[in-house]
């Protein structure tokens, strides 16, 4: 019984509601009272638009009306949850939504300190609520062994220990608990003594709270000082051996090496969530790990991605690729396979040409990937499993000398896969060179499928690769459709002379509805794979991907942007649910 009731309490952790209370307007913040030397703390400020969002959004009615959530309640864990639950209902006199706001009205702060001891403080709006509570719960875990249970007077609080190891105090309308006891004494030590010991006069929380802003309806503050002094936490930020992971995050490893502290926000405004992290460390236009994604010029930065039909995602990128590649010996003194496989691949396809000074030197840093869902031709068929179609669209500085570059690597390209499919008994790919809106474009097609191909096509038919060169853009993309529509939008672009986003190296735009769409598409796929590597029933795998997509479209869309901000970098994630 006792371990279900603290199954409650973690759920009152979590989830929250707001008001602000006269105990919250007359005791000091928690922060006051947490000790100076603290890792991270994370606080909910706000938390009625979290337990609204958690618990009375559309999407949490779709989680909780689905076959599986009601199976799940069916459990024995569950129901007994549940039947404790009702049994606090009976005793506290509330429902557990009403309880669970007036006893979390205040705000919700919880810490890690240097010691590893977690610290949880729950501001109440009900101190009488919360003093019934407190005495619900030492009753029951006296019930069969009353000496477990230990109470001890310390700085003026009584602190008690349910015989878990954790202890804790109530403190008019405050709980706090700590994982262990001498966590409790050093918060009621720091109470106690002068403000200089808490984490409330320490300059790094309070420049990482004003990056958080007053409207965050939770914000989290980690000491990097600290943290990097963990093992393995330093030599992981001195080592890089992924040269992927270096070109994505550009930047983030050189400002983590430099920062005092990272900073959290969370916002919520209606049906719109928003997280932001922000690092205090600056990056130096001169590191090899940041130069190449940071524009010198006030014009120069992520373009705004490319509007095509069913748009599942635009992601835009600054990154030089001639200056990241030329660091590379610095950046990644480790040869490795992968690196070296890469460089033979690409000497292949570009006649031996230096990768360096005659390839990547043809680029400019704007760099788009764009992913839609495709419309198959009627006359040819629909594959079995449906791929989304996916493109690369590059910038380059001399489009003539880059338009013969591109083409002879592509068809060198289409002519190894050729290769390679008929030693499988595969047919290869035809070239075409058709024309669209008085672009010429270079496309690759399957033939048509052999006699013994009937109904659902093969997986190959997803593909119709296609090149195009339209003024200074270079397309590169898995299906001729997605080519033609490129063409369409880059046009449109050069008509309306887009300004690039000054101080965004990386934008991710993610449309969840049109992702919903073609998973939908492949709903029967997707129910089969789940049997095949779960086990699962037919009944079983239908229900749990229909959650899965019941839920990716109610997210709506979503957005990740990367970049500096003044002196300090920072990443923000928007996402808009549907209604």
């Amino acid at each position: 019984m006792l371990r279900r009731i603290s199954i409650g309490i973690a759920l009152v952790v979590m989830w929250g509601g707001h008001c602000p209370s006269t105990f919250a307007d007359e005791t000091p913040p928690p922060t006051r009272w947490i000790p100076r030397d603290t890792v991270a703390v994370l606080e909910i400020t706000r938390p009625k638009d979290v337990l609204h969002l958690a618990l009375e959004s559309k999407l949490t009615e779709t989680v909780t009306a689905h076959p599986l959530f009601k199976q799940a309640t069916l459990q024995p864990g569950f129901m007994q949850f549940q039947a404790t639950v009702r049994f606090m209902e009976t005793q506290l006199g509330t429902d557990w939504r009403t309880g669970l706001r007036k006893l979390t009205g205040g705000g919700v702060t919880a810490a890690i300190t240097s010691k590893g001891v977690v610290v949880l403080m729950i501001d109440s709006e009900d101190a009488r609520l919360l003093a019934q509570l407190q005495e619900l719960l030492i009753g029951l875990a006296k019930q069969g062994n009353p000496d477990r249970v230990k109470s001890a007077e310390y700085q003026g609080a009584t602190c008690w220990d349910l015989g878990d190891g954790q202890a804790h105090t109530v403190l008019g309308g405050r709980f706090i608990s700590a994982s262990k006891s001498e966590g409790l004494k050093a918060v009621l030590d720091t109470k106690a003594g002068p403000e200089g010991r808490s984490l409330l006069s320490l300059p790094a929380y309070q420049a990482a709270k004003k990056s958080a802003g007053e409207d965050a309806a939770a914000r989290a503050y980690v000491n990097l000082g600290i943290v990097k002094q963990l093992p393995g936490v330093q030599a992981g930020l001195d080592k890089n051996t992924n040269p992927v992971g270096a070109l994505l995050f550009a930047g983030v490893i050189d400002a983590l090496r430099q920062s005092n502290w990272m900073a959290l926000a969370l916002k919520i405004d209606d049906r719109t969530v928003s997280l932001q992290a922000t690092l205090d460390g600056k990056v130096s236009k001169k590191s090899e790990l940041a130069a190449f994604a940071r524009s010198e010029k006030p014009d120069e930065g992520a373009l705004p991605n490319l509007a095509v039909p069913r748009l599942i995602a635009g992601m835009s990128f600054y990154r030089d690729l001639h200056g990241f590649y030329a660091a590379k010996d610095k950046l990644f003194p480790e040869r490795t396979s992968g690196l070296i496989f890469f460089e033979n691949m690409m000497g292949i396809f570009f006649s031996g040409r230096d990768l360096t000074d005659e390839v990547l030197s043809q680029f400019r840093p704007e760099i788009r990937f764009v992913v839609a869902e495709q419309k198959f031709d009627p006359e040819i068929g629909v594959p079995q499993v449906q791929l989304p179609a996916f493109a690369l669209v590059l910038k380059v500085w001399k489009p003539k000398e880059a338009a013969e570059l591109m083409e002879e690597a592509f068809q060198k390209a289409v002519g190894l896969v050729s290769f390679t499919s008929g030693q499988k008994g595969v047919p290869g790919y035809i070239v075409d060179r058709p024309t669209y809106s008085d672009v010429r474009y270079t496309v690759a097609y399957a033939g048509k499928p052999r006699g013994s191909e009937k109904g659902p096509l093969p997986i190959r038919y997803n593909f119709r690769p296609s090149l195009a060169c339209l003024g200074d853009s270079v397309v590169i993309s898995s299906a001729e459709s997605l080519t033609r529509d490129l063409i369409d939008a880059l046009k449109k672009e050069m008509a309306a002379l887009p300004k690039a986003l000054h101080e965004t190296d990386s934008l991710i735009e993610l449309n969840a509805t049109q992702l919903s769409s073609i998973l939908g598409a492949n709903r029967a796929a997707l129910v089969r794979q789940n049997v095949l590597e779960k086990g699962s029933t037919q009944r079983e795998a239908e229900n749990a991907i229909d959650l899965l997509l019941g839920a990716v479209k109610l997210l709506g869309k979503a957005t990740f942007a990367l970049g500096q901000q003044g002196d300090q970098v920072q990443a923000r994630l928007v996402v808009k649910l549907n209604p």
